[in-house]
């Protein structure tokens, strides 16, 4: 019943490349290209203009995409309520999750999920809170999953599970640590954390800024992209991180790290379900009932 050519023309207008959309929907160049064709001869248009080796969406195909999105979406939205008419959950569902929960919380959900209902075809981006957030106000997500604190206009958050970030050193390395630290012990530390945009540094710099301290007053060695990144630093430098708890339960049982208790800074954050406002039902909401079950 989809329309594929605004698929086609949908992935070429995001990624500004005929090859890149012809990998991510798994056909060939020459057929993308004459999807896009047959598309501008039905409007009678151009919609991308060739600059060089480089293309660029015309005023038309800038009208197409602001459409395409919408109609795809209501092309999702009608397969699923046909489908429930039938008693059958199916569909598309495409997810967007920060790396913590991609990583240590939505695995065994998503295992379930697709137990529950096989029909369903799932697709997970990942990235950080404000990659997720962002991916959904452009159309290319359904509903996200995020980490951080802040809230983003026009996006309905509605929470679902509750984490904990801790202090954690190596206990192989020579970084001498005591059991316990105060908050102004730590512009002293060396640390590695997660990078800008990333909910787990929304949450420090929230709890610093309670005892006057800034995320740039820190001594960061290194800010990387992901919580394994993290750990593994940690075993081949002397430095401090901060992460999940949930995120450490092996190294902690295998004795390879150990939680640094700092006094008084509690670092607690609420993992959300996030989608644009104003959007309800369809197979997002039975995804967030199935979760939160």
């Amino acid at each position: 019943m989809n329309d594929f050519r605004l698929k086609v023309f949908q992935s070429v207008a995001r990624n500004l490349s005929f090859t890149k959309a012809a990998r991510e929907l798994c056909v060939s160049q020459p057929a993308i290209t004459k999807h896009v064709q047959e598309l501008e001869a039905a409007y009678g248009m151009r919609l991308f203009e060739r600059q060089g080796s480089r293309i660029a969406l015309t005023d038309a195909g800038r009208l197409l995409l602001e459409h395409c999105e919408h109609i795809l979406d209501d092309y999702r939205h009608l397969e699923f309520e046909m489908n429930l008419l039938r008693n059958r959950c199916a569909g598309e569902l495409r997810l967007g999750a920060s790396t913590t929960i991609a990583q240590y919380v939505l695995p065994p959900v998503l295992a379930r999920f697709t137990r529950r209902f096989p029909q369903v075809h799932l697709s997970l981006l990942n990235g950080n809170s404000r990659e997720v957030e962002i991916a959904l106000q452009e159309g290319r997500i359904d509903l996200g999953l995020v980490e951080g604190i802040h809230r983003q206009p026009g996006l309905k958050y509605t929470p679902f599970l509750q984490d904990e970030l801790v202090a954690v050193v190596s206990t192989r390395g020579k970084l001498r640590v005591p059991e316990e630290i105060m908050p102004g012990d730590l512009p002293r530390l060396p640390l590695v954390l997660r990078e800008k945009g990333s909910g787990t540094l929304d949450v420090i710099g929230r709890a610093l800024e309670e005892h006057g301290i800034k995320l740039s007053d820190l001594h960061v060695l290194m800010h990387l992209g992901s919580t394994e990144s993290i750990k593994l630093f940690l075993e081949h430098a002397d430095c401090m991180g901060i992460v999940s708890v949930r995120s450490i339960s092996r190294e902690l049982a295998e004795g390879r790290l150990r939680v640094v208790e700092v006094e008084s800074m509690p670092m607690h954050r609420d993992f959300c379900f996030v989608r644009l406002q104003g959007q309800e039902g369809g197979l997002a909401q039975t995804f967030e009932l199935f979760a939160m079950s």
